[in-house]
């Protein structure tokens, strides 16, 4: 992968696994979801549909399938967690096609403002179980097969919160707001 490639692809960098993570820290990735639905709203507002199309690098997801995207991940990501918290055998997370998930006709063509409300209302909850978790809780581990590293909780707090980010960067990239 050539460095403008790369650079397009991880524009904030690639996710790396922290192996600590401080409770400021952990409370500085959650306010990074929290503001997440807030900041897809302001980037995305009043955008016309042909600017949903643009893409950040060739062969790349749409703005519109970037946002239905982070929607869906952030439904993941609180399903994972709360699979985590009460099934003692969840050793490996949930994986899911995403690739497929981008081109399902929901992925594609979904009122961008169903996605974005979708997320606001999921990023609530997850915030809300993020911010209850004991010590204990935050400690609870499982496998990613793809990275192919074990999480705790925090480390996957830090992946949503990276996750947010690294789309959001994206758009950015294709509105040329660099």
């Amino acid at each position: 992968m050539t460095d403008e490639i790369t650079s397009l692809k991880f524009p904030i960098g690639p996710f790396t696994v922290k192996p600590d993570i401080s409770q400021q820290e952990l409370q500085g990735l959650i306010s990074t979801i929290e503001g997440a639905p807030a900041s897809y709203r302001a980037i995305t507002h009043d955008l016309p549909s042909s600017a949903l199309l643009k893409t950040y690098r060739p062969g790349s997801w749409t703005i519109h399938q970037l946002v239905n995207h982070v929607a869906d991940m952030q439904l993941l990501h609180l399903f994972r967690m709360k699979k985590a918290l009460t099934e003692n055998d969840y050793k490996e997370l949930t994986l899911v096609n995403i690739d497929g998930w981008a081109q399902t006709p929901d992925g594609l063509n979904a009122p961008l403002h169903d996605s974005l409300d979708m997320m606001e209302s999921i990023t609530k909850r997850f915030v809300y179980l993020m911010r209850s978790l004991s010590d204990e809780q935050l400690s609870i581990s499982y496998y990613h097969p793809v990275r192919k590293v074990m999480l705790n909780q925090k480390q996957a707090i830090s992946m949503s919160a990276w996750h947010v980010e690294h789309h959001l960067a994206h758009i950015r990239i294709a509105l040329g707001i660099v």
